[in-house]
């Protein structure tokens, strides 16, 4: 509020000299010269032609001059200003250039939507140079990252311990599921092939989601970006807790709530805010559930009564607020079953080559949290694709020891493993 303050008695004092009998030119002057040394930022090294132009055009000593004369043309200088900028900015500018070229305000107002408009295009230019950069940034943060823990290693033996039983714990489980226990002719013939480096890594990965932070340890390799892991798994059990509620009451109640997607709106904002806080250790899940059941049953009887349909009988409110509470078992069959399509998500995310095109793509059921999906699976493979990029040659030379510890390779095992387990992915 200080700050509003402060800036719209900048701007009432400059509009009040403006429109003094003579004009005050000075406050105007420093903004001229503002914004011309702004503009010359813009430039690239080569542009002098356009350097040349904006110097010629904005020559605060001509403009003095003129001020003492009360010549200065001041709108004619804005609308230079304006086009100038409009050659400058991003295409994503140009409705904002078009506003200003359109302007009818008074003087004051459009230098003040001007220096609006131009920290947006100050805000362009840092995140195109970032754009620009960040290839060879990560590219040194990698070779850091995986200098200093290769140095690490080295003085600590153990320093992979966590590591090396995480992904033994997800090769065991693959297994069984990927070799049969008979083999004919004492040969192998028949047998499946075993899960490929791709395969298990991808596996792993998917586990860091769900870690049980309580049974053991976070791999060594994942230990800096705990906090945001747990973040987004906290985020990921309130969505999926939302989304079996609604479940739940769209298949409890039926066709007299389908396709209200108001009425699904403020479900939804309703059960998230009642079921902020989950994760924490004080929060009680049974009575939370009980007050979003409560609350969701006064929302239906209010939309049932406003469209003349018959409200909840005690009974059916009872079913609701029963089933809606089960979702604390874990063998419900809503939880189940919105967590093993939350798990096939993020498993295709992480196995696809290009995943930011699946991001939209959520599997049926869990339509209704589809932006929180997106935006948490964003951030997800984002983290998995630069870990695996620091940490894959400590992975895979964890992987290859595990699979081959008791039978030696067969010939040029990494490229033959690695595409078996493309195929497989």
């Amino acid at each position: 509020m200080v700050r509003e303050n402060v800036h719209k008695a900048f701007w009432d004092i400059l509009e009040s000299e403006l429109n003094d009998d003579p004009p005050e030119y000075g406050q105007a002057i420093r903004l001229l010269e503002e914004i011309r040394e702004i503009l010359l930022s813009f430039l690239n090294p080569g542009a002098n032609r356009m350097r040349t132009q904006i110097m010629e055009v904005l020559d605060m000593d001509l403009i003095r001059q003129q001020a003492d004369n009360d010549a200065v043309d001041i709108q004619g200088l804005a609308s230079y200003i304006i086009t100038t900028m409009g050659k400058m900015c991003a295409p994503v500018r140009d409705e904002e250039i078009k506003k200003l070229r359109d302007s009818t305000d008074n003087i004051a107002t459009m230098f003040r939507e001007i220096f609006r408009v131009l920290d947006l295009m100050k805000a362009d230019m840092v995140n195109f140079t970032i754009d620009n950069l960040r290839p060879v940034l990560q590219k040194q943060s990698v070779e850091y990252e995986r200098e200093k823990f290769q140095s690490i290693l080295e003085k600590t033996p153990g320093a992979l311990d966590h590591t090396t039983a995480w992904i033994k714990s997800t090769l065991d489980e693959l297994l069984p599921a990927t070799i049969p226990t008979q083999q004919t002719n004492g040969q192998g013939k028949g047998q499946r092939a075993k899960p490929g480096p791709f395969q298990v890594l991808n596996a792993a990965f998917l586990h860091i989601l769900t870690w049980d932070y309580d049974k053991s340890p976070l791999p060594e390799t994942w230990m800096t970006d705990e906090t945001r892991l747990r973040e987004i798994q906290w985020q990921l059990q309130q969505c999926q807790a939302v989304n079996e509620v609604l479940l739940i009451v769209y298949s409890t109640i039926g066709g007299p709530i389908q396709g209200l997607s108001s009425l699904s709106d403020r479900l939804k904002r309703m059960t998230s805010v009642l079921l902020d806080g989950m994760h924490s250790p004080n929060f009680k899940m049974e009575e939370a559930l009980e007050g979003v059941s409560a609350q969701i049953c006064c929302e239906l009887n209010k939309s049932l009564t406003e469209r003349n349909y018959p409200t909840l009988t005690p009974a059916l409110q009872a079913t609701l607020t029963g089933q809606i509470c089960s979702i604390t078992q874990k063998d419900n069959p809503i939880r189940t079953l919105v967590e093993d399509r939350v798990q096939q998500y993020f498993m295709i995310l992480i196995c696809d080559p290009k995943p930011q095109a699946k991001l939209e793509q959520v599997p049926a059921g869990l339509t209704a949290i589809k932006p929180e999906l997106a935006l948490m699976g964003a951030k997800f493979i984002s983290m998995v694709n630069y870990n695996k990029t620091v940490y894959g040659p400590f992975y895979a030379d964890i992987i290859r020891k595990l699979m081959f510890s008791s039978s030696p390779p067969a010939t040029n095992p990494p490229q033959d493993t690695a595409q078996d387990s493309v195929t497989t992915t």
